[in-house]
């Protein structure tokens, strides 16, 4: 009979592909897969899936009641659950997960895909702060099996908790969805440079502020701002202000194939966070792999892991600063300097055969296969 995996996560399941990746690697391995998230009240129709989901209504939306309710509920739905293995993605599902291994003795895997402790959404809200990190405290010495997304994260948890941490990044499949689109299908201008910013999270101080800033200084290029955020009100109200209406178009978030089609289409990837916590400057976002697998060079603050992958592959540019002239160079000095961004392209085309989720899933394989 085979083993019972049972993920939980607290989105709606629509746009997290790291987890739609293990739950298909799962599958692969031979085992039985539950993925549990939510549901909010505009959540798109979740595409065919070869596995089960579970995706709860919720009272909240938001804030601590949101997270009590989820945790509770999903305390009592794991307890009654048939599992051999429960998974826990992020701290704001562990506890439950367990409480609920401990109780029915089943085995438990802490997959962190951020330092969550140091989010800077709590970094100035020392209770809330303080009530995650007594979570993480409690819960990590009892952590047999972690895995996180990059280098730095998993070296801060093994010096904070002495607990060794596997590293599965946050890679693409090698073969990635077809393209269906044209740039004249998608409404995209074909005599302009196009830059695209994408993401899950488009927040405040994650750069979008100051390349909105830069785009008056840009000249042949138009901007794509394609994904949700609290930053995107201001973003729309300061194309306005600045009457760029017409170098930049925004998109609501879309399925990854879609969105497949619009990073291929563009020429220059942004992923501009600030080093403004822990959990930022270690960041090494999704969107970063797939610019390389659209074959689109990126652009990129100075933070450690982003450096890593531009020293070993040469798929980008890093800016010392996010002034909007800085920005605003950058990106014209390859509008400008067509060799040189031919040689970012091709080496995009070289890393995306290396750099593949087959590669990471060799380490998830190990790990389950033993459990």
């Amino acid at each position: 009979m085979k083993k019972k995996v049972i993920l939980s996560v607290t989105n709606d399941l629509y746009t997290d592909p790291r987890v739609d990746k293990v739950c298909r690697s799962l599958l692969s391995f031979g085992f039985e897969v539950l993925l549990i998230g939510r549901k909010y009240t505009d959540s798109p129709t979740l595409p065919s899936r070869p596995y089960p989901c579970k995706r709860m209504r919720l009272l909240f939306r938001k804030g601590p009641c949101f997270y009590a309710e989820y945790n509770l509920r999903l305390f009592f739905y794991l307890l009654f659950l048939k599992s051999d293995i429960l998974v826990a993605n992020d701290l704001d599902t562990l506890l439950p997960n367990l409480l609920v291994s401990k109780l029915k003795k089943k085995k438990l895997v802490y997959d962190a895909h951020e330092y969550f402790c140091g989010l800077a959404e709590i970094e100035d809200r020392r209770f809330v702060k303080a009530c995650w990190l007594s979570i993480e405290k409690i819960c990590f010495p009892r952590l047999k099996h972690i895995i996180t997304v990059c280098q730095s994260i998993a070296e801060l948890y093994e010096e904070q908790y002495k607990i060794p941490v596997k590293i599965v990044r946050n890679i693409p499949l090698s073969s990635h969805p077809p393209l269906t689109e044209t740039k004249q299908s998608l409404h995209l201008p074909e005599d302009k440079t196009i830059i695209i910013l994408q993401g899950n999270a488009i927040h405040f101080n994650r750069g979008g502020e100051e390349l909105i800033e830069a785009m008056p200084l840009v000249d042949k290029a138009f901007l794509l701002i394609i994904g949700a955020g609290n930053a995107i009100s201001y973003l729309k109200q300061r194309v306005n202000e600045l009457q760029i209406e017409n170098k930049v178009n925004f998109l609501d978030r879309m399925s990854a194939d879609k969105l497949y089609n619009y990073t291929y289409l563009s020429d220059i990837g942004i992923t501009f966070d600030k080093d403004i916590s822990l959990n930022h400057r270690f960041s090494l976002p999704n969107k970063l792999f797939e610019y390389i697998q659209a074959e689109t060079p990126f652009i990129t603050t100075d933070l450690p892991e982003r450096r890593r992958i531009i020293e070993n592959y040469q798929v980008g540019k890093i800016i010392s600063d996010l002034k909007p002239e800085t920005i605003a160079n950058a990106i014209n000095e390859w509008i400008e300097h067509k060799d040189e961004y031919i040689k970012y392209k091709e080496n995009c085309t070289k890393a995306n055969r290396l750099l593949t989720w087959e590669n990471e899933e060799k380490i998830l394989k190990e790990l389950y296969l033993k459990l």
